[in-house]
């Protein structure tokens, strides 16, 4: 597709704003176009690209389902229909006998295979791409393995975008349409400008990521990692609000209220992996000593546990489960410190849900423990409130995931410009 790549911002999460019933202003038509959309793809769950979309799974809606949660008319929405079947957003499944005297209801859900979005990141011992199409399902998936510690940002970028332009090249020769990326970073990010202004454990600062991509005909907006897989968490079955953690070489933090991202003046919030748990404590790569990642990284917990640094999560857990006495150790120490930095932002943002995520994922029935004591011991609202320690679900590399659907969000938000 042809468009201009571009840094500027909108805030991940937040959907664009849309009248509830039809509107009857000159873009009437642009607006009941949106409000379908939105009833096709928030209902069913299948496809996960809507931010207020349930997870509980539900019969995809027919036109007539959707004219009257709109308040539109049939014909109305008919012709709305068959314009984002027309343009590959929807499509009609065989259709379903009515209950009672009629014509068979023709369920209506997300295109499969059509429109796309990617997610793509570079993580300190990483590169990803990874696509997604309207009905949530993975068409492409590139991961390249290596140590990107103190990097040169032109190289790994261009490298990054090399892989995303053979994967959009692909995509499109099997007749998909790529409607942008998302650029996951484990970083500081402006949400205004898309520039990163930090990322300690890559080496890197002051950048503009995107130009180093050579992606010049993919629109590309740049997130923080943790935030996009934040994101991603909200596909499956969590509460309105909740504090996901991002565990990997660095710790990183995403806050959603209400299925919203809080993201701050900048979106500069969530560096849970910078706040300190000993000042006492060791060196960090941000220049502070005692930071959480210090202890509860995974490169330290490899270390602590005595694997080399090239180590699996798999290794860790293996060596855990055999009864490894420094694994234990490692794991006890990890859940203290993480269960300090968290109570500091549970006491801050007092969501009760705390998600577990990355190379916490398979961990948490080692770190659990600790870390409830640890909630239990500091957060002050602990006694009247159950504190909610879970696992994510989002899977592996969570943030190509997120970054993924919340293109999709906006292909979503506003069809028009696809159909």
């Amino acid at each position: 597709m042809s468009a201009e790549a571009t840094t500027t911002q909108r805030e991940p999460g937040r959907a664009a704003p849309d009248g509830a019933r039809a509107s009857r202003q000159h873009t009437l038509r642009e607006r009941n176009l949106r409000l379908v959309a939105r009833e096709v793809f928030s209902p069913s769950g299948a496809g996960t690209t809507a931010p207020e979309a349930a997870p509980a799974v539900t019969p995809p809606p027919s036109r007539a389902d959707v004219a009257a949660a709109t308040g539109l008319t049939r014909a109305t929405v008919s012709t709305l229909v068959d314009r984002l079947v027309r343009g590959g957003l929807v499509a009609e499944l065989p259709p379903v006998a009515a209950q009672r005297a009629g014509r068979p209801a023709v369920p209506l859900v997300p295109a499969a295979r059509t429109v796309v979005g990617l997610g793509i990141e570079v993580n300190v011992d990483y590169l990803g791409v990874r696509a997604l199409d309207l009905a949530g399902e993975r068409v492409a998936d590139v991961v390249e393995q290596g140590t990107f510690h103190d990097s040169d940002p032109a190289v790994v970028l261009a490298r990054l975008g090399e892989h995303a332009a053979r994967v959009v090249a692909r995509l499109e020769a099997e007749g998909m349409r790529v409607a942008g990326a998302r650029l996951a970073l484990p970083g500081l990010v402006d949400t205004r400008t898309g520039e990163l202004e930090v990322a300690p454990n890559l080496g890197w600062s002051a950048l503009d990521p995107v130009a180093l991509l050579g992606l010049d005909d993919l629109p590309v907006e740049v997130a923080n990692e943790a935030k996009l897989a934040a994101l991603a968490e909200l596909a499956g079955d969590v509460p309105p609000s909740f504090l996901y953690v991002s565990g990997d070489v660095g710790v990183g933090a995403g806050i959603v209220v209400e299925r919203q991202l809080f993201l701050g003046e900048r979106g500069w919030n969530g560096e849970i992996g910078h706040v300190v748990v000993d000042p006492a404590g060791p060196r960090c790569s941000c220049g502070a000593a005692g930071c959480l990642e210090q202890y509860a990284g995974k490169e330290v917990l490899l270390r602590a546990a005595g694997l080399p640094a090239d180590a699996s999560p798999g290794d860790l857990l293996a060596a855990l489960e055999g009864g490894d006495g420094a694994a234990r150790e490692a794991l006890h120490r990890a859940g203290r410190a993480l269960g300090s930095a968290l109570a500091d932002l549970v006491n801050l943002v007092g969501v009760s849900t705390v998600v577990l995520g990355g190379v916490y994922t398979e961990l948490v029935p080692w770190l659990r423990g600790d870390v409830v004591d640890v909630l239990g011991e500091r957060v002050l609202a602990a006694p009247f409130v159950d504190l909610d320690l879970r696992a994510a679900r989002a899977g592996e590399r969570a943030a190509l995931d997120g970054g993924a659907r919340e293109v999709l969000r906006e292909v979503v938000a506003d069809p028009a410009v696809w159909v």
